[in-house]
């Protein structure tokens, strides 16, 4: 049987109420003091609000600039770019509603009325229209609407969905009762002791409400792309149209479409679109498996977490006990136990039972043989509920039929000279069992303490179930470097024999979190520690908070409301579908099959999304990179205009960024997510981001020297480009399989289609032999010196990489 810490006793209130509970009058002067239980809910952004933010942005503003600009040209062709703008807002509204609509669902409390004594009459009244020091009346079955302090009757309460733990409490006069537990026998009257947001269950209602912005090192590098990129702009692009009306004497409308062009090209809105899109996918891909994704960029960080955290119950067992054995202690018979035991079945109904009681249950029922309860005899029977007090629970049935009770040895045998060798019996034979003495009582005083003489019959062996793709799944994270944390409510011995029995690494290092008082403690026992028994739901987000601090991200899993608060303040939280509303509505992922298995299929699908972003992700930053630098540079070259208009742009990034990197970022791709992702990206976009600088600069040269016309020029240019962006492709493509063959066929001979085909619709030259030429010739150049420096880059990103 799990021990559990005493009842708190409430702090006697500075008013008394009444038997008769508090007046008209009374009810109304602390309504007009505030002192109600009104909704204390913090709300969240209103839709409107949402939409409003996904709109009026910064990087928004600068797009539908530019593109009123190309508008004012006539140049309609040029705002084609907008298209993917529009995709990113409405990816960005669809994704904040449906977060704010899952953050709203949260809530302890499910009951809607409370009964109250006022005036001396029961009354039922709303949970909003309790008032401070109301009279409340509490029956088996009522949820705890408001905390309060009992001042009459007794009660065994479940307070599971707070704390975690099976097993009822005890309540009686004097003890506090927490908004959210259950009445599971008895009933009681008590005074009410806080209301609105001091309620316990409102305080984790309202913690874990508090919006926390998705930890995305993806998100993360967009948003400083974004940033650097919307600084540039302004003052690039006033340079560029000053230089092409003023310097150059260009018209207007030609140095609106070349600005735009260069303007555009820093702005890497495909890729926004593309990571919205990629973790779509995987939302689907992982839905076929049961998971339901609450927040796209979880993805992303399980696929980086370094420690997980596992609530035992729910993970590595089902939730459920099972009886392994039946042993009669020396001297007694096996019938005579199996009486005792099926006489405790036979009084328990189903609201007050524990996991233990069903797992009785479930024992007896399967014996094909097994003996009657005994009769009971009318006015004597009584059954006595378990109790943390008492740690032990128990049936009287009065005259001969006697008296039973089942519980802890230590409790139930406490004196008895048979003590001793019972415990050394369960000591020896125990293992990752609990363990109960099963007796025969002379009865139980009003206070349900044992009377008479205790013969101990037999011993009962309990284990919990574990479920059979535990190890499988724990070994899969200890292979993949991820280190593995139990963290429970239940005793450290129990928590720690189960970890090890399923090969969790370790799981000797353990402590028992109700001898930790002070943050140095916990922060040692975070570090060093790798199972936690007599976890509190607060002490459970601590120890996440102290293991991030440490470095580490961190992945919990829980099932009650016990794990809201650490499942809030995890990089990634896992939830079981069976579980808690409240911990289902804050968790990140749900399994909704509650099978703890489907992890290694998120993090295979989170490492296949990520390293896939990674790569395509460079072909973005390549059209970035060349970008910035060439508008900077023709600024100072007074020989031609910036070598693009927007369309250009449009055709060579739609066919070596947009269609590879959509294609590639669905590819299979489960190596470990490693190294910083803006900082792998730019690694392989500079190659192909050179030479196309290069390239340009080049084709400036030669069109300066053979008197290239302006549409000439940026022809040369846009051949040159798409020629560098096709070594990315293909280089990014290896090794080849028979998608990617297709894929770079497909986009080569688009590339060609466009340039030689139609060329008038992307404001292209048609080829002359000189130009023609030079065209091939440069692009040799290109292609050889892009493998040197690709090769370079390889190099130093495997450096980087084994640094790590």
């Amino acid at each position: 049987m799990q021990e559990q810490t005493p009842a708190p006793r409430a702090p006697a209130p500075a008013f008394v109420t009444p038997p008769q509970g508090l007046s008209a009058q009374q009810v109304r002067e602390r309504v007009a003091a505030g002192k109600v239980n009104a909704n204390a809910d913090v709300r969240t952004k209103s839709i409107a609000q949402i939409v409003r933010d996904n709109i009026c942005t910064l990087f928004n503003l600068v797009n539908v600039i530019i593109a009123a600009a190309i508008f004012w040209t006539g140049a309609y062709a040029n705002m084609l770019f907008m298209g993917v703008i529009l995709c990113n807002i409405a990816i960005g509204i669809f994704q904040e509603i449906r977060s704010k609509r899952t953050i709203d669902k949260l809530s302890v409390i499910t009951s809607t009325k409370a009964h109250v004594v006022r005036s001396g009459a029961n009354a039922d009244i709303s949970l909003n229209d309790i008032v401070l020091d109301d009279l409340v009346v509490l029956n088996r079955g009522d949820q705890v609407p408001s905390d309060c302090r009992v001042v009459e009757g007794k009660a065994s309460v479940n307070e599971s969905l707070l704390t975690g733990e099976s097993d009822l409490v005890s309540k009686a006069t004097g003890d506090q009762l927490f908004s959210g537990s259950f009445i599971a026998a008895g009933s009681c009257r008590a005074q009410v002791t806080a209301v609105g947001a001091d309620n316990y269950a409102t305080r984790i209602n309202n913690e874990a409400k508090v919006h926390r912005k998705a930890s995305s090192d993806i998100m993360d590098a967009l948003r400083r792309i974004v940033k650097w990129v919307t600084i540039a702009i302004v003052p690039l692009g006033a340079l560029l149209m000053v230089k092409e009306v003023v310097w150059a004497g260009g018209t207007l409308e030609e140095a609106i479409l070349h600005s735009s062009a260069a303007l555009v090209g820093m702005i890497p809105q495909g890729l926004i679109l593309l990571t919205s899109s990629v973790l779509a996918v995987s939302v689907v891909r992982l839905a076929q498996h049961k998971v339901l994704v609450q927040e796209l960029y979880c993805v992303e960080t399980l696929a980086r977490v370094d420690v997980v955290c596992l609530d035992k119950t729910g993970t590595i067992t089902t939730g459920e006990m099972e009886v392994d054995e039946l042993i009669p202690l020396e001297g007694r018979e096996y019938f005579d136990a199996l009486h005792a035991l099926v006489a405790l079945d036979a009084v328990v109904d189903e609201a007050s039972a524990n996991e233990t009681s069903k797992a009785i249950h479930r024992y007896i029922a399967n014996l094909q043989e097994r003996p009657d309860a005994p009769p009971a005899v009318e006015g004597q029977a009584r059954v006595v509920p378990f109790s943390s007090e008492h740690k032990y629970s128990g049936v009287v049935y009065g005259s001969d039929a006697g008296a039973y009770a089942i519980g802890a040895a230590e409790f139930l045998l406490k004196g008895h000279p048979e003590l001793p060798a019972i415990q050394d019996t369960i000591t020896r034979l125990a293992g990752v069992r609990r363990v109960l003495v099963l007796a025969k009582v002379g009865g139980f005083d009003h206070e349900d303490a044992v009377m008479g003489a205790v013969e101990p019959l037999a011993l009962v062996f309990i284990r919990d179930c574990v479920r059979l793709t535990a190890p499988q799944t724990l070994r899969y994270f200890d292979e993949q470097g991820v280190r593995i944390n139990i963290i429970s409510g239940d005793a450290v011995e129990t928590v720690s024999n189960i970890a090890q029995s399923v090969g969790v690494p370790l799981a000797e290092r353990c402590v028992d979190m109700s001898t930790v008082t002070t943050q140095e403690q916990l922060e040692e026992a975070a570090r060093e520690c790798r199972v936690f028994g007599r976890v509190s739901p607060e002490q459970k987000k601590q120890l996440v908070c102290a293991l991030q601090s440490q470095g580490h991200t961190v992945a919990m899993t829980g099932d009650g409301v016990n794990d809201v608060l650490a499942l809030h303040a995890a990089d990634c939280s896992v939830a079981m579908g069976s579980g808690s509303d409240a911990a289902r509505n804050v968790a990140k992922l749900v399994l909704m099959d509650d099978d703890f298995s489907s992890m290694p299929h998120v993090v295979a699908e989170g490492r296949r999304s990520i390293n896939n972003l990674q790569r395509s992700g460079s072909l973005f930053l390549v059209k970035t990179i060349f970008s910035m630098f060439l508008a900077v540079a023709f600024i100072l070259i007074q020989a031609y205009a910036y070598p693009f208009v927007t369309i250009q742009l449009t055709l060579v990034s739609a066919f070596t960024i947009g269609l590879p990197s959509f294609v590639l970022a669905l590819e299979p791709n489960k190596e470990r997510v490693r190294g910083d992702f803006l900082r792998n990206v730019v690694t392989f976009a500079l190659p192909g981001a050179v030479m196309i600088i290069a390239s340009v600069l080049i084709s400036c040269a030669y069109g300066v020297a053979v008197g290239l016309e302006q549409y000439e020029f940026s022809t040369l240019c846009v051949v040159l480009a798409s020629v560098a962006g096709m070594n990315l492709v293909v280089r990014l493509s290896m090794p080849y399989n028979p998608v990617r063959v297709v894929l770079t066929v497909v986009c080569a001979a688009a590339l060609l289609l466009g340039i030689f085909v139609f060329p008038d619709f992307f404001f292209l030259e048609h080829f002359t032999f000189a130009m023609g030429a030079a065209a091939l010739l440069l692009s040799l150049l290109v292609t050889a010196l892009f493998q040197v420096l690709y090769e370079l880059a390889k190099r130093n990103q495997k450096r980087y990489l084994e640094s790590l």
